[in-house]
């Protein structure tokens, strides 16, 4: 009996050793699939990283921003003329661009195609007037021309736990703080209230929201205009001159032209913390231009002096505390802003040899409805020197931030789907008590009342209507 235990036991320690063994090397064959497998991962990482690189970083990322809109015009003379265009469509393509190849540095550049329907070059609306100045050429209709609207870098930095920013380009000067409700936009660096058209230039701030909710400084400096005269552009007028052509000096200051338009402004938020939030800035242009009428038939433009601008604007974004949805999606702001004119030596700006003050509010709410769009209400009231720099707007019977009386306005804006497609019915009208609104800074911003003009024996117009309808892809 005892053989026959140890003969068993023997057998079942020999089976179990071969057991062992046998799983010992399924383990290791195992192991080493495992390990084939893991590199076959690292691999696949490694492709998936390349191809996000190239989707996020190597390559410009693009976007589309294309709106067809028909607006309806009137307008009312002080005599009673009435003018009008009930049938104004338009097309207005924006293509933008950017590329950051870290998370410091950024480009940034946006193509616009802004025209009217059957627009060509040459046709009034695309032509040689204010319409083609630099500050709004992409926000005229203009002809099919694909122009430069953006294009600029902006490098981030940090220092402990202070932020700071520098750009510098073709910055986004448009569409800014308050006005971007209206316009249905992300708000870019100006205060809507008083600056709105285009400039080349730089800027650089200095963020402090980790010791007070949103605050910051930023300092902008821009060029509206160049005094730079080269020789190319007046070759065909001393042909066969000895002294003319080439042999001239390549893009010099030249006396005879406007002087070079330059801004500076300081841009302050003290509080921002997404409910409440207040903002202000500063500015001041250099040697801004205007007409200057020599007769009764004939104006040149002229550098007239420099103009000061200032404004603070308040926002509630949300009315109390979780009240109710309607309220918690309400916006509510308003906004003051002041210009002081100070004239060149000799030289009437705006009508005034003196230094002169206009002011202007503006209040507006917006307002959910039930269909996930926005209903929006704004007033404005402009004194009679009041003058913003806000000719780029969005707009076809002009500013009505830069009105000298009072504007109204009334919009619908609705998502049709998700957020690439949507519409707007927008209605304004601007009731003017002043001449010289939607002029620049010379004669042609001249405030004279309506009544004085028309015992003047002038016709101006004295209220403007817009009706406007779009759609608007976004991608």
């Amino acid at each position: 009996m005892k053989k026959i235990v140890t003969l068993s036991a023997i057998a079942f320690l020999s089976t179990a050793a071969f057991a062992e063994t046998d799983v010992q090397k399924q383990i290791d064959e195992l192991n080493m699939k495992i390990e084939r497998l893991q590199q076959i991962n690292n691999k696949q990482d490694d492709r998936i990283s390349d191809v996000n690189i190239l989707a996020a970083q190597d390559n410009l990322k693009f976007d589309v921003d294309f709106r067809t809109a028909y607006d309806n015009l009137q307008y009312e003379t002080v005599n009673g003329n009435k003018y009008e265009n009930d049938a104004l469509f338009s097309n207005r393509l924006w293509l933008g661009m950017g590329y950051a190849p870290t998370k410091d540095m950024i480009f940034r550049g946006q193509l616009s195609v802004n025209k009217a329907y059957g627009a060509s070059y040459g046709q009034r609306g695309t032509g040689f007037g204010f319409d083609t100045f630099d500050w709004v050429l992409n926000e005229n209709l203009t002809d099919d021309t694909i122009k430069l609207r953006e294009a600029y870098w902006l490098w981030k930095l940090r220092t402990g736990r202070i932020g700071w920013t520098v750009s510098a380009g073709r910055r986004p000067a448009t569409n800014g703080y308050l006005i971007n409700l209206r316009d249905d936009d992300k708000p870019q660096s100006p205060l809507g209230h008083i600056i709105n058209m285009e400039f080349d230039g730089a800027s650089a701030s200095m963020q402090l929201e980790d010791y007070i909710p949103g605050m910051y400084f930023k300092l902008c400096i821009g060029r509206g205009l160049t005094n730079a005269t080269g020789w190319a552009s007046e070759a065909t007028k001393y042909v066969g001159s000895p002294t003319g052509g080439s042999s001239l000096p390549n893009y010099v200051e030249d006396d005879s032209n406007l002087d070079n338009t330059d801004m500076v402004g300081l841009i302050f938020q003290p509080y921002d913390d997404g409910q409440y939030g207040v903002i202000t800035k500063f500015y001041r242009g250099f040697d801004v231009p205007g007409l200057s009428i020599t007769s009764p038939t004939t104006a040149v433009m002229k550098s007239f002096g420099d103009m000061d601008g200032a404004a603070i604007s308040f926002k509630m974004d949300g009315v109390g505390d979780e009240i109710n949805d309607f309220l918690d999606d309400t916006i509510l702001f308003a906004s003051f802003a002041a210009s002081v004119s100070r004239p060149n030596d000799n030289q009437p700006m705006m009508g005034s040899q003196d230094d002169e003050t206009g002011t202007s509010i503006w209040i507006g709410a917006q307002m959910p409805n039930l269909t996930g769009g926005k209903f929006g209400v704004e007033y404005n009231h402009g004194s009679k020197y009041w003058r913003p720099f806000t000719y780029g707007e969005d707009t076809m019977i002009g500013s009505k931030m830069a009105v000298r009386g009072n504007a109204y306005e009334a919009y619908w804006t609705q998502p049709l789907v998700g957020n690439v497609f949507s519409m707007q019915i927008r209605y304004t009208y601007l009731d003017y008590d002043y001449t010289g609104s939607n002029g620049f800074f010379g004669d042609g911003g001249t405030p004279i009342s309506m009544a004085d003009a028309q015992s003047y024996g002038m016709d101006p117009v004295e209220t403007a209507q817009d009706l406007r309808v779009y759609f608007r892809y976004r991608y």
